[in-house]
């Protein structure tokens, strides 16, 4: 088969469109033809070297495609069916899978990451994780939905409990985790605040929903939440940006309000001074992907319709390295997606 694999950690350049071996099938797996994989900044962070990672390896965690052939093991699967993969495995019988709590999994991994993803023509992946998707959602739509969906859903509803009348703050509206909770808010009819670095991302979150938006190169977010809430802050913080944006995070937060993080694209860092969290009573929520029931049931409401991806552009399977370098300037709004 063809795929993108790197050799090496290193910049786009390292990124090789090549023969690659095709996967074997066992028979607890479901063979499936890839014929959309969305990116994820997970795949330029893995490309530029994280620990774990074996070379030659494969990036991409969220995958599109057809059916090619179910194992011995495997029923309820048909040659052609369309599906979408979930973007993570596990093992799928300790204590805390059988639990439902899959992201707990001392096995856990994110596709594309601890394994080797969906760049490719073709993937064999356990059949737990294999999820049919109806004919009006095209392929490039449904890659475009589990890792930053399942995310979104399991931030603000599984750790932030987010209630109806409550207001957010979304760090980065044209991410794909950002697009994700905007609508996972409002869903939930909570008034939504979210930031980006110019006007027109800004007015496309007003079009999904968001009630204000702060453009953080011109504007200070935690004066202008102040402005917006009439000084009393936000009740949660939807945080993935990291040290750019922490203190502000912070500064933004009501008494007693939750910041919920998933992430740190800008650095690890981020410094909280200890009177001012208890004094103040916050909470701090890490959160780490999802689970599958979460990945059910937030699908759910993608097929229904009530929860939509965004798709920014597509490019080729082989022209892998312009959509790693259009990804790193940032200019886009909306899930980039690869097309073998």
């Amino acid at each position: 088969m063809k795929a993108v694999r790197i050799h090496e950690f290193g910049g786009p350049e390292v990124l090789r469109f090549e023969d690659a071996p095709d996967p074997v099938l066992r028979r607890d797996q479901v063979l499936v033809r890839v014929r959309a994989c969305a990116m994820n900044h997970l795949d330029i962070w893995v490309r530029k070297g994280l620990p774990g990672v074996k070379l030659p390896h494969i990036l991409g965690s969220d995958v599109a495609g057809e059916v090619v052939e179910a194992g011995d093991y495997v029923t309820g699967f048909s040659s052609g069916q369309r599906v979408l993969l979930a973007p993570m495995q596990f093992c799928n019988h300790c204590a805390k899978c059988v639990a439902g709590l899959q992201n707990q999994c001392g096995e856990f991994t994110v596709r594309g990451n601890g394994v080797d993803g969906g760049d490719c023509e073709l993937v064999a992946v356990p059949a737990v994780s294999v999820i049919p998707i109806p004919d009006a959602l095209e392929f490039s739509q449904a890659a475009s939905v589990p890792l930053v969906f399942l995310t979104a859903w399991h931030m603000l509803v599984g750790r932030a409990g987010i209630r109806a009348g409550q207001t957010v703050l979304i760090l980065g509206a044209s991410s794909g985790v950002g697009i994700a909770a905007i609508q996972v808010a409002k869903l939930f009819h909570a008034r939504v605040i979210t930031t980006a670095g110019d006007d027109s991302k800004l007015e496309r979150a007003r079009g999904l929903g968001a009630d204000f938006g702060i453009n953080h190169y011109q504007q200070k977010i935690s004066e202008e939440v102040k402005k917006i809430t009439g000084r009393e802050g936000v009740d949660i913080v939807v945080e993935h940006v990291g040290t750019a944006t922490w203190d502000e995070s912070m500064k933004s937060l009501k008494p007693a309000g939750t910041l919920v993080t998933c992430g740190a694209t800008t650095g690890v860092t981020g410094a909280i001074d200890l009177r001012f969290l208890y004094s103040r009573q916050f909470s701090i929520l890490g959160s780490y992907m999802g689970t599958m029931g979460e990945l059910r049931e937030v699908l759910g409401h993608i097929f229904a319709g009530r929860l939509r991806p965004v798709v920014d552009r597509t490019f080729p399977l082989q022209q892998a390295r312009a959509a790693h370098e259009h990804m790193e300037n940032s200019q886009m709004f909306g899930k980039i997606v690869l097309n073998p």
